[in-house]
């Protein structure tokens, strides 16, 4: 019965979507929807940056208190 859409089921159904919007408009949509992914994609690599800015400057710290405390038990 329901075997799944052909690729002329397909074919079909786009050639009404580029009528009803035009090919002008569905470029302009596809390129808006690119440059949200790649914006999107770019602000994801960036909170990894700043995640592991944040966890190097939380070890060094972590480090200096370890060692700060050492210092005052020998003394």
């Amino acid at each position: 019965m329901l075997s799944g859409i052909s690729i002329w089921q397909l074919l079909i159904v786009l050639v009404i979507i580029m009528l009803i919007f035009g090919t002008k408009k569905l470029r302009n949509i596809g390129s808006d929807l690119g440059g949200a992914v790649k914006g999107f994609k770019d602000s994801v690599k960036e909170g990894e940056k700043d995640q592991e800015q944040k966890r190097i400057a939380d070890e060094e710290t972590s480090s200096s208190n370890n060692s700060t405390e050492k210092d005052k038990n020998n003394v």
